[in-house]
């Protein structure tokens, strides 16, 4: 079941724990550590069942007419059950009850990693499109690619 969540420090344990179970997709310790510290005061959703939470979700405001979906992590032993696409649907209800016009979600320009193709395989599933790649907005061996939707 998802749920919206609200309580900061609720928040905080779910992101730990899940995005410490993703090394592949959160290896590194300082942006891992501000995605959990900035998740606290987003709009954010977990999936929760039989009280083990499987996934999160949280948008993030960019501009009046864009909501990103700041971080996004199931965990390992659920991919592939339907559970990502399940908290998508949530935050893209959300986002256009609240009168968003547009979705955009960062990640690593496809080709870079096998493990964030599959990732970029997703989003493309759901109806993101390609929008820009900015290669040195994290690192050069990171390029960020961004992907948007029309809400």
């Amino acid at each position: 079941m998802i749920c919206l969540i609200n309580d900061k420090e609720h928040k905080e344990k779910i992101a730990r724990n899940i995005l410490c179970d993703l090394p592949d997709w959160f290896g590194l310790p300082e942006s891992t550590e501000e995605y959990i510290r900035c998740s606290k005061d987003m709009p954010f959703w977990a999936d929760i069942e039989d009280e083990k939470t499987r996934g999160f979700a949280v948008l993030k405001e960019t501009s009046p007419y864009t909501v990103e979906i700041y971080v996004m992590g199931v965990l390992k032993e659920f991919h592939r059950k339907k559970i990502g696409k399940q908290l998508f649907q949530y935050c893209y209800e959300y986002s256009k009850e609240q009168g968003y016009l547009y979705m955009q979600v960062k990640t690593v320009k496809e080709g870079c990693y096998e493990k964030y193709d599959r990732t970029i395989a997703f989003y493309k599933n759901l109806g993101f499109k390609e929008f820009e790649c900015l290669p040195t907005l994290w690192d050069e061996w990171n390029p960020c690619q961004i992907y948007v939707m029309a809400l």
